[in-house]
């Protein structure tokens, strides 16, 4: 998949299908339009383009909101777009000239760049300044353009908008095989290893700390979680801990990290992916270290249980 990150250098695309949004998770639901998406471009011997931003709309057009949590940072969503069949990704740097475009510059602009055989969009898509534009307004373009506009209906959208719901609240409530399911695929973290305290090595249990660079990426509910982590094209099982380490220290600050099994190599600096597994329990505060010590040794023969399954 090729995947362009400025409008102004985009190649001429052939019979190009594109579809447009923001897509977080690429779950089950957006999955189900892209099979279609891929199908049509295959009909007429096109590209299928997915079309999404950078930042997220919300976090331009009302930056002082902070509740937005989002279920993929841009990378992981171009990986998913790259599995899910895509050309072609282009990903629009969202910014507040752009919000502020006129509907007819809107069109101008997307027919210019694109020149589309087919939109896939949904019923409610709304563009331009003020989201003036609707999907009618975009049909009557059509006419003059010579491209064809399919909806994604209602129904279908309601459940894809719940879908989202849906998977965030399983992510915060620990429930992560749920996420899992809805999502299609596992849910990732992925962020560059730091240097901690070290007191995981000093009780036997060394951990990778994880920096998450994207302060809008959602985090699960504290505690410990079985995990497979990526690195340089190799699997590692392992267990996560997300929490504010009640034992160690009284400060409330979150930390992220894993303890990675049969695994030796220096990775500070580098980027490590994690998948989700399975939750194996909520964070907790123990009276001694050895008392940790003995409960992460539980912790170890339960992830590997369920890892072992997972294989």
């Amino acid at each position: 998949m090729k995947v362009f990150r400025d409008l102004d250098t985009l190649p001429t695309f052939k019979n190009a299908v594109i579809t447009i949004g923001s897509y977080d998770g690429v779950h089950w639901g957006h999955q189900m339009i892209f099979k279609r998406i891929q199908q049509l471009a295959k009909k007429v011997d096109g590209e299928s383009v997915a079309i999404t931003f950078h930042p997220h709309p919300r976090q331009v057009v009302y930056p002082k909101d902070k509740s937005l949590k989002l279920i993929t940072t841009i990378d992981e969503k171009i990986e998913l777009l790259a599995a899910c069949g895509f050309d072609n990704t282009v990903i629009v740097p969202f910014t507040v000239e752009f919000s502020q475009q006129s509907p007819d510059e809107y069109i101008e602009r997307l027919f210019m760049n694109f020149n589309p055989r087919y939109i896939v969009i949904g019923y409610d898509h709304r563009f331009g300044l003020n989201r003036q534009g609707d999907i009618n307004y975009l049909r009557w373009h059509a006419k003059t353009k010579n491209f064809e506009v399919i909806e994604i209906e209602k129904q279908e959208l309601d459940e894809i908008a719940v879908s989202s719901t849906k998977v965030r609240q399983a992510i915060q409530s620990g429930q992560i095989r749920k996420a899992n399911q809805l999502l299609n695929h596992s849910f990732f973290l992925t962020g560059e290893v730091v240097h901690g305290q070290k007191v995981g090595k000093g009780i036997g249990y060394p951990t990778a700390n994880l920096k998450i660079e994207d302060s809008f990426k959602i985090l699960p509910l504290d505690g410990i979680y079985a995990v497979y982590a990526h690195y340089k094209g190799e699997r590692y099982g392992g267990m996560l801990y997300i929490g504010t380490r009640p034992t160690i220290t009284d400060h409330n600050q979150k930390s992220i990290e894993v303890n990675i099994f049969k695994f030796d190599k220096n990775i500070y600096g580098e980027q490590l992916k994690l998948e989700l597994v399975d939750f194996i329990r909520g964070d907790q505060k123990f009276e001694t270290l050895e008392a940790l010590k003995i409960q992460l040794a539980d912790d170890r023969e339960k992830t590997l249980a369920i890892l072992k399954k997972k294989s």
